[in-house]
């Protein structure tokens, strides 16, 4: 595997807790998944995984509260279906009718260094050539699609950063964050399983375990 790191940040971000079902309310730093999303975001292969190894907080953890219009529909797959059927149908969505004002409890001013490694799952492709192609897009600034922190609205900054390169020391907490999102399984397509895990915050560094680790459970 190849080891990148990348650091990424953004006015505001929300990492939600599944446990909340109604309103917003994020984690207190970036999940290994929203990580593993950033890396995606730049380069995704079917052929290759990235495995978040660990997350390092650069800025203090501050929160605020908004208040967000959201839709609280989507379009009905039965009326997609007939669409496709009759080749020709109304799908539209009329956002007047469906709008949903959520308060939530979000993250503001977030910075994170991410470190990541990827992996080829076939092993007589060569890693050179996707950790060359990674270096190149990420140090131009390219992407497949716009990384967020969270919620799309929330777009991500990012650069990456080279193992010669000096940078500030993450902040200076340690605290016990709890069970935290690590991942979905989905070794059942139609029914993928959330896996967590208890995150510690050690002088401002997650440790982020193996997946397949005793520290992992769903």
């Amino acid at each position: 595997m190849s080891t990148f790191c990348l650091e990424v940040s953004g006015p505001f971000a929300c990492f939600t807790r599944p446990e909340m079902k109604v309103e917003r309310v994020s984690y207190d730093v970036i999940t290994p998944s929203a990580a593993r999303a950033v890396f995606e975001a730049i380069l995704w292969k079917p052929e290759i995984r990235w495995h978040v190894a660990r997350i390092d907080v650069l800025r203090p953890i501050r929160r605020i509260n908004l208040r967000r219009n959201e839709v609280g529909a989507k379009a009905s797959v039965r009326n997609i279906q007939q669409a496709m059927s009759a080749g020709h149908g109304d799908l539209a969505l009329f956002i007047e009718e469906e709008r949903q004002q959520r308060a939530g409890l979000f993250l503001r001013d977030v910075a994170y260094r991410l470190h990541a490694r990827l992996e080829l799952l076939n092993r007589d492709l060569p890693i050179q050539k996707y950790t060359e192609m990674f270096s190149r897009r990420a140090t131009k600034g390219q992407c497949i699609n716009q990384p967020y922190l969270g919620c799309r609205e929330f777009a991500a900054d990012f650069r990456l950063v080279e193992a010669s390169d000096t940078e500030p020391a993450p902040i200076a907490e340690t605290a016990a964050l709890g069970w935290m999102l690590y991942d979905l399984d989905f070794g059942t397509p139609t029914d993928p399983k959330p896996r967590f895990f208890d995150a510690q915050l050690q002088n401002g560094t997650i440790h982020v375990p193996a997946w397949n680790s005793l520290e992992v459970r769903g």
